[in-house]
Formats: structure tokens, C-alpha cells, sequence
């Protein structure tokens, strides 16, 4: 599913001065901010050896393994939150398949917000039919979806589409009529991993396979950037819908609200870093918006988890974003 419309004039972020010498949160640098989601994931998967991208990710950033997540812990209503930035009781999506009679979401998401705050524009790769529930069409934002229904869709072919995107985003003709380049924001989901637990169990060599598939996979999307000379204008995000053992394509949640992790990694992100402060998958949203310098404008539940930026002796600052 590829969905395409035309752009919106945007909003200019404020930036509001401080005091000479004051520390302040530095500026983010980021241009682009890379998002991957996966599934069937957490501290425990690293342990098997088969994630060697994702652990330099881990090391040279800041890292939580006890993100809360929404209840109920289902793949469609918890995407909801990520890219909503509200509680499943605010924006209403409490099943787990694609229903067209319902409609698209109807909240506010993330896509908007960045297409508001300046014309920033996002590309989003789903791998799960009740996904379509998300993909409601919105200026400058791309979806494309190979869903778990279609034999040929795997890790594999996502890569593949990610590649071609690239391939015509960056030929100075555009992609299509709506991104004219390399977007903000990339949102990745791989699901490999926990569809693999679920179907072989969660010690299986089945499973470590997957990991690994899934590791090679979002080392795939970085060598992209990198080939682009975007790496130092780059921020990468993981989190996952769902920790090992745990089903989201259930009819029914297994646990209230599990945690997940979260792990940001880049350019202004300070290495090393174990997140102290309590952090919810909700989170996400504000946080890529202050990674990019933007201001949100809006009442949503999501929070820029200030914890993880460098600071920096300054005599001026860029927004966070908060509410107003």
C-alpha cells in the first residue's frame, strides 16, 4: 500500500533565548531520525549473540529495558500509542485486526505533528495487515505495507522496498509527487523475531535466527544512510511492541501492560546512558519531535524524555517538546 497527497504550508518552531553561560539541554543536530519497532524483543535477546548492530546501539547511547507499555498488549492498539502519543482509553483503537467499517484513526499522530511543525515529512514501513488501521492518508507522509498474509513479505523484502524508496527519493526527481527526499522520519517495523517465538518457541534456534535477521535488517537501513553521508545528521530510535514471550497478534493480550525497551542512539545522545527516569512507549512521539527541534503544540500524553541529550554550556536553546 503506498499512499501519496500533497503538501501543507507548515508552522516555524519558536526558539526562545536563555541566559549567557546557563546549561541548557543542547540543540539537537538531528535532520533525520530513524525508528525502529520490533516484536518479541527485550535485555534477554542480546544474550544470544546474533545482534552485534543492535548492541553497538545500546552501547554508544542511552538505553531503558522497562519502557512501559499500553494495555491491552496487543500489536494494533500499542502501535496506536506510539504514533498517537495517547493511552489506549484516549484514542479509542482496542482491537487487533484491520476493520475497514472503522475507519482510519481519528487522534492526531506524530505524522501530523512534524507536517505542522515545518513540513517535515515521514515514510513508514508496516509488516502487519491490521496496520492498514494507521495508514490514513496525510501530506508529506508515505506508506508502504507487506503484511504477514503475503508469503513472499519477510525482513527481506521490507530491506528491499526500503532500498528502492531510497533509490528514487534520492535521484533528484523525488518519490512519486510527496517526498522529494530523504524523509525525517523512517519508521521500520520488524516483527521477525516474535512471530518466530510464538510459532517455534521462545529458545528455539528459530528464534535466534530471526534476531539475527532482524539485526542485519536494521544494519541494512543504517548502511543506507551512510552511503548518503546522513549518518551524523542522524538519530536511530528501537523500542518494540512487545517483550519475549509475549504475543501481540493475540485476540487477547497476555499481560496488562508489559515493558519494552527503548534505546536511542545518535547525534546528541549521550553514550553509555541508563535511563533513570520513568519512560513509556507513549514517549516516542514527543521525543522524536524534540530530536528534530520541534515544538508540538498539542495536548497529547507523549513526553521528550530529556534524560538522554548532551548538555551543554550555551547562550541559547532550541524547544523541547512539551506542552505549552
Amino acid at each position: 500500500m503506498v499512499v501519496f497527497l500533497e503538501t501543507t504550508a507548515g508552522l516555524p518552531a519558536y526558539a526562545a533565548p536563555a541566559p549567557v553561560g546557563e546549561t541548557v539541554v543542547a540543540a539537537s543536530p538531528t535532520e533525520h531520525v530513524i525508528l525502529f519497532v520490533l516484536e518479541g524483543f527485550d535485555k534477554d535477546s542480546l544474550k544470544a549473540g546474533t545482534m552485534p548492530s543492535l548492541s553497538k546501539l545500546v552501547k554508544n547511547g542511552a538505553a531503558t529495558w522497562s519502557a512501559t507499555g499500553v494495555k491491552p498488549a496487543l500489536r494494533l492498539p500499542t502501535m496506536a500509542s506510539l504514533i498517537t502519543g495517547l493511552p489506549v482509553e484516549k484514542h479509542g483503537i482496542t482491537w487487533n485486526f484491520f476493520e475497514i467499517s472503522r475507519g482510519y484513526s481519528r487522534a492526531p499522530s506524530l505524522f501530523d505533528y512534524l507536517d505542522l511543525s515545518g513540513g517535515r515529512d515521514s515514510a513508514i514501513f508496516f509488516m502487519d495487515e491490521s496496520l492498514y488501521q494507521l495508514a490514513r492518508p496525510e501530506p508529506y507522509t508515505d506508506y508502504q505495507l507487506c503484511g504477514a498474509l503475503r508469503p513472499e513479505c519477510n525482513t527481506a523484502k521490507i530491506v528491499a522496498y526500503i532500498q528502492q524508496y531510497f533509490q528514487k527519493a534520492t535521484s533528484g526527481h523525488g518519490y512519486g509527487h510527496a517526498i522529494p527526499a530523504v524523509p525525517h522520519l523512517l519508521v521500520v517495523h520488524l516483527p521477525e523475531a516474535g512471530r518466530a517465538g510464538v510459532a517455534h518457541g521462545w529458545d528455539s534456534q528459530e528464534y535466534r535466527d530471526a534476531l539475527g535477521t532482524v539485526d542485519a535488517a536494521i544494519q541494512s537501513v543504517l548502511n543506507l544512510f551512510k552511503q548518503h553521508a546522513l549518518t551524523n545528521r542522524t538519530t536511530i530510535m528501537v523500542t518494540s511492541l512487545s517483550g519475549k514471550r509475549i504475543d501481540p497478534g493475540a485476540e487477547a493480550p497476555a499481560a496488562d501492560s508489559p515493558v519494552v525497551p527503548w534505546i536511542v542512539s545518535g547525534i546528541g545522545i549521550k553514550p553509555g546512558q541508563v535511563i533513570r527516569q520513568p519512560v513509556s512507549i507513549i514517549d516516542t512521539g514527543a521525543t522524536v519531535m524534540r530530536l528534530l527541534g520541534l515544538e508540538t503544540h498539542t495536548e497529547w500524553d507523549s513526553t521528550a524524555v530529556e534524560e538522554i541529550f548532551q548538555a551543554t554550556a550555551t547562550s541559547s536553546t532550541r524547544p523541547s517538546a512539551k506542552k505549552p
